[in-house]
């Protein structure tokens, strides 16, 4: 039965439930990274070959885009809180049939249940979080939720170098974050959001009322994991080392998380479509220098590399946050699920298509792939607001279109 308690709206709650839901997120993102991580060294020891680990990992992505519009459902019919709590138990329960099995169809499925899990987590708990954060402080809470959950993702590699990658223990160790995740959630069931009304708009509305934020999340989707997974590989085709091709993804990933909040602060006090457009535009600038500037001074190429991944990892707390000012209650729910979609197509075009802009023109072509990307969405961006005037002059200083 769906408890149906008004949650407390005062400041001090407010900051609870917040630090509850983002704890929550940042504890179960640390199992997920985990899992990543160690199902691709798992299958790579197994003898898979590249694309069949690929294929594995996508299986994620293709649970977000099918499940992510039946969530807002789901939860109504439930109660927010409690479809997080039977979500975070799923996804722990998948990670320990990874110790039961071996084969890789197997591996597949429970990869997809994990999926499905993660998407649940990620959609309701940016749900809550723009939710319980005040107007004026929404891009700050999403932005300090994104870098916690930064951390959490950071963490979990981490966290399997001390416990190993063979036999049943990582598995049972990511599984026991899911679970201890449960508890920060346990302690704010109280303050979870309601979902009375369920928004009937189907994904394609949200795509076409915000373009600019939601495409916001297909685009830092594309950039974040291509940038994860591929500049390694751009270091090596630059002639550099393994080592310093990992020192590339983690001065991008450290800049993609540092920079949240400072962004997410901006965006409460200035206009949120100029400021993803800024955005858009310092980024399509640092990718066309990064690609054809390449190593020719190693420290102005680390040091661009980082304000770059801070630069547009703020596609994320900006768009979620023009999001949660735009739409409330259900609405708000379907937008986060719309956004959530989209951020997961991302994930599953940006790196083949970033990669093969790589092979096509070495190395240069990753960062160039990725100037294409943002200078469509600038396309798109500057499309909606042109309509937006020409339609309704009198709403032409206002977030109309996205």
């Amino acid at each position: 039965m769906v408890c149906r308690t008004s949650p407390d709206h005062s400041p001090a709650a407010s900051t609870r439930v917040l630090a509850g839901a983002i704890a929550t997120a940042a504890i179960a993102g640390c199992g997920l990274s985990l899992s990543i991580a160690l199902l691709s060294v798992r299958l790579d020891a197994a003898g898979y070959s590249a694309r069949a680990i690929g294929l594995n990992t996508a299986a994620g992505g293709v649970a977000s885009l099918l499940c992510a519009p039946l969530i807002p459902y789901v939860a109504k019919k439930i109660g927010v809180a409690w479809l997080l709590l039977l979500s975070l138990a799923a996804g722990g329960l998948a990670l320990t049939g990874f110790t039961v099995t071996s084969g890789y169809m197997a591996w597949l499925v429970l990869r997809f249940l994990t999926g499905l899990a993660v998407t649940v987590l990620f959609v309701l708990s940016e749900y809550w979080i723009g939710t319980a954060a005040a107007a004026g402080r929404r891009g700050f809470a999403i932005g300090l939720y994104a870098t916690c959950l930064g951390i959490g993702f950071a963490a979990g590699p981490a966290v399997l170098a001390l416990v190993g990658t063979q036999g049943g223990l990582p598995f049972w160790v990511g599984a026991g974050l899911f679970w201890a995740a449960i508890v920060p959630l346990v302690l704010n069931m109280k303050g979870a959001p309601p979902l009375d009304e369920r928004s009937r708009k189907p994904f394609w509305v949200f795509l076409r009322e915000s373009p600019m934020a939601t495409l916001a999340g297909m685009l830092h989707g594309a950039i974040e994991v291509a940038g994860i997974g591929l500049l390694p590989v751009y270091a090596l085709r630059a002639g550099a080392s393994a080592e310093q091709g990992a020192l590339f993804a983690s001065l991008f990933v450290f800049g993609n998380s540092a920079l949240q909040v400072p962004i997410g602060l901006l965006s409460d006090r200035v206009d949120r479509v100029r400021l993803l457009i800024v955005i858009a535009m310092l980024g399509l600038a640092g990718a066309l220098f990064l690609g054809f500037a390449g190593l020719s001074s190693l420290i102005l190429f680390e040091a661009v590399l980082l304000i770059w991944g801070g630069t547009v990892g703020g596609f994320y707390p900006v768009g979620l946050a023009q999001l949660g000012s735009r739409y409330r209650d259900g609405e708000l729910a379907g937008a986060n699920a719309a956004f959530v979609m989209t951020y997961s197509f991302g994930m599953l075009v940006g790196p083949p298509l970033t990669g093969l802009g790589l092979d096509l023109a070495p190395p240069g072509g990753f960062f160039l792939t990725i100037a294409v990307f943002i200078a469509l969405y600038l396309l798109i961006a500057f499309g909606s607001l042109a309509r937006n005037r020409t339609n309704a002059p009198e709403t032409a200083r206002t977030e109309s279109l996205s």
